[in-house]
């Protein structure tokens, strides 16, 4: 998780288990907006990883039996009643809850041609009636499983939504086969770079741990501009230069894309929605007095 980062710095922070692991959350938010007639839609932010990795993968993450479904019906609504579904990017632990195990008298949306999926299993549709939205980079790359880790883009959660997928194409913060320095900043601003995929909601590129991963913006009710932030900085704890996952496609391109992203936030006092933070997500950005910047919790978010 924290790439070149030695344990002996990163460890003062977070202390990891007997196993090494150090704990994540596979945080989600679920937005809902009324229109002028009266109407209530939903849309979910992310979807966790969902039920379907076999024994040894749910021990090796140590992961809970808590997953979306629980999380979606505790808010008080069913799966059925989500419209769209907005996604990061395509690894398992942030799609994989996209399809979920078939139970029992369950008539599977799609079985597995051969060992293709985590899962022996046919695997439903957790979101039968919602349009997916990625960005097309994304798809393509998650199709092609492009990425450093061997296991991340599994064919059970994309193979079924295939008629789901709504893909945008927003543009990349630099040209693509130029190269930058470590304080280049995008020549284009945000604004112009930003993808409107539904009624006050935005995506944006923020590439490194996969090319096509994006950012979500929207604003609530109370007026704040809210910015669910991906891999790009999953913990409160990866605010440095350089704290990239050692498992980012494009490491120096994270660092890259964190510090506009974070100059970005602080210019626009943006509240973050971090991904993975075990804590309070909610953050704001300031600068730490030394050239840098500072992520500083938001309180009663």
């Amino acid at each position: 998780m924290f790439g070149l980062i030695p344990r002996v710095v990163w460890s003062k922070a977070i202390t990891p288990d007997d196993k090494h692991r150090i704990t994540v959350a596979h945080n989600c938010l679920l937005l809902t907006r009324t229109d002028e007639s009266g109407k209530v839609h939903r849309v979910l932010i992310e979807t966790g990883s969902g039920d379907k990795l076999d024994e040894k993968m749910r021990s090796i993450f140590d992961l809970t039996d808590y997953t979306i479904v629980n999380a979606v019906e505790d808010a008080g609504c069913g799966c059925d009643e989500i419209e769209h579904v907005i996604v990061s990017h395509l690894h398992f632990d942030h799609a994989g809850g996209l399809t979920r195990r078939a139970r029992d008298g369950d008539i599977a949306d799609w079985i597995a041609p051969s060992a293709q999926s985590s899962s022996n299993n046919g695997v439903m549709l957790t979101f039968p009636n919602a349009r997916i939205i990625a960005q097309v980079e994304e798809w393509n790359d998650a199709l092609a499983n492009n990425s450093v880790m061997t296991r991340t883009y599994y064919r059970d959660h994309l193979e079924p939504i295939r008629h789901q997928i709504q893909l945008v194409d927003s543009p990349p913060p630099f040209p693509t086969q130029e190269h930058q320095q470590k304080d280049s900043m995008p020549k284009y601003p945000l604004r112009e770079r930003m993808t409107r995929v539904l009624p006050g909601i935005d995506v944006f590129l923020t590439p490194g741990h996969t090319w096509g991963q994006q950012a979500v913006m929207f604003t609530d009710e109370q007026n704040r501009t809210i910015v669910f932030t991906p891999d790009v900085m999953p913990t409160i704890h990866h605010v440095g230069a350089a704290y990239n996952l050692a498992y980012d496609v494009e490491p120096y391109t994270s660092t890259l894309t964190r510090r506009w992203f974070l100059d970005e936030a602080m210019k626009n006092d943006w509240l973050l929605y971090l991904d993975h933070e075990p804590g309070n997500p909610f953050c704001r950005v300031r600068s730490d007095g030394q050239g840098w910047y500072k992520l500083v919790p938001e309180e009663n978010a």
